[in-house]
């Protein structure tokens, strides 16, 4: 039976631009655990004045939040301009979208100097990176699309999950930009963008259908039965495997401008994925859960034992022995942690079948920087 879900790899659109998605339905009752924090719901309300598991779980909505009943309202128009904001991790983004789907414009700043400089996102440097690229970044996506903010009937902004520090700067402009223009704010969970945005340029993608969502601190299997109402079947319970890969291509000495998944992918090819026997996580749990953290331990007592210093020495200075060790920790290290992305997909895809048998496409949603992949998509195509 699984071998009846078509698999779709999703194009990177920016999360700014999925937010029109989630303008345009009745708001879910608010899941708890995947709620923004304190500090931003009160920002939000104050900006606008209007063991194992056995079996499938039970439908149960992500959070999201909107802060006006005309956006809950809002019909699916060409006329409807959507201004998306997006601040959750180490990118500021903003893009406009018509109601109809049409995206007018998208504009990203990255700070991949930062991550460099700090071997990974550090937050207070990333909040202060947000701020001094907000402005600029919302007013070019604005230009671009050849509006001014009276042109636009809501701002979406990302609300969580992410760095508080950082979602801070994003709900702060959206605020700016909805007081100044009397518009309503709509909160978005990023998550749900990731699995929604897909339908933005698959205009045949219908629910239901399963979704995997790979970014830097988050991996969620979702059934997504409609807007609004998913069936969570899978979530981190740990770290991610974004996590993993920065980490382990940091402990490896790689360069990390472009990334750490790319890095590491890279110099993986040259290695033996067979050479170090690292465990699968969680084969003794019948869910559809990830974890990495073990893994990571496994990696680093690895280079541990080889006695590799690639904190000293970074691979381009590395001799060619110290490198093929790297090479085939790195090979070893990404076999098991796609076997593992695999093993929770294929019980996923049963799960889902058995909740909803119509289920026609399993769309896989990959952040560019944590991996690029090939592995993934083989993965895929054996599912």
């Amino acid at each position: 039976m699984a071998a009846t879900l078509l698999p779709t790899l999703s194009p990177p659109i920016s999360r700014a631009a999925a937010a029109f998605l989630l303008l345009r339905r009745a708001p879910a009752k608010p899941f708890s655990c995947l709620r923004p924090p304190p500090a931003l719901r009160r920002s939000l309300s104050s900006a606008s004045s209007s063991s194992p598991a056995t079996a499938p779980p039970a439908l149960r909505p992500l959070s999201t939040v909107a802060s006006s009943s005309a956006a809950r309202a809002a019909p699916a128009r060409r006329d409807l301009l959507m201004l998306g904001i997006e601040t959750s991790c180490d990118d500021t983004a903003a893009a406009v979208v018509r109601g109809d789907g049409e995206i007018l414009s998208q504009v990203v700043s990255s700070q991949s100097d930062l991550l460099v400089r700090y071997g990974g996102v550090a937050p207070k440097m990333a909040e202060e990176a947000h701020a001094l690229v907000i402005d600029q970044v919302v007013q070019k996506a604005l230009d671009d699309a050849k509006l001014s903010g009276s042109d636009l009937s809501a701002v979406a902004v990302t609300v969580g999950p992410g760095l508080s520090l950082c979602l801070r700067v994003g709900v702060h402009k959206a605020r700016q930009v909805a007081k100044s223009f009397g518009l309503p704010i709509v909160g978005v969970h990023h998550m749900e963008a990731h699995a929604l945005v897909s339908r933005l340029v698959n205009k045949d993608l219908d629910f239901p259908f399963l979704a995997l969502l790979i970014s830097g601190g988050h991996n969620l299997l979702v059934l997504a039965h409609s807007l609004g109402q998913y069936v969570q079947l899978g979530t981190t319970i740990d770290d991610a495997i974004g996590e993993a890969y920065d980490k382990t291509a940091r402990w490896l000495g790689l360069d990390m401008r472009k990334g750490g998944g790319p890095a590491l992918e890279e110099l993986a090819l040259d290695g033996d994925p067979d050479s170090i026997k690292f465990r699968v996580p969680m084969r003794q749990h019948k869910d559809c859960n990830f974890s990495y953290a073990g893994l990571k331990t496994q990696v680093r007592l690895a280079i541990e034992s080889k006695n590799l210093s690639a904190d000293d020495i970074p691979i381009s200075s590395a001799s060619e022995e110290d490198r093929q060790s790297r090479a085939n920790i790195a090979a070893s290290f990404q076999r098991v942690a796609v076997l593992h992305l695999e093993e929770r997909c294929q019980r996923a895809v049963e799960w889902a079948l058995k909740i909803e048998p119509s289920i026609k496409y399993f769309v896989i949603l990959v952040l560019k920087k944590i991996l690029c992949n090939l592995d993934i998509l083989l993965m895929v195509k054996s599912v």
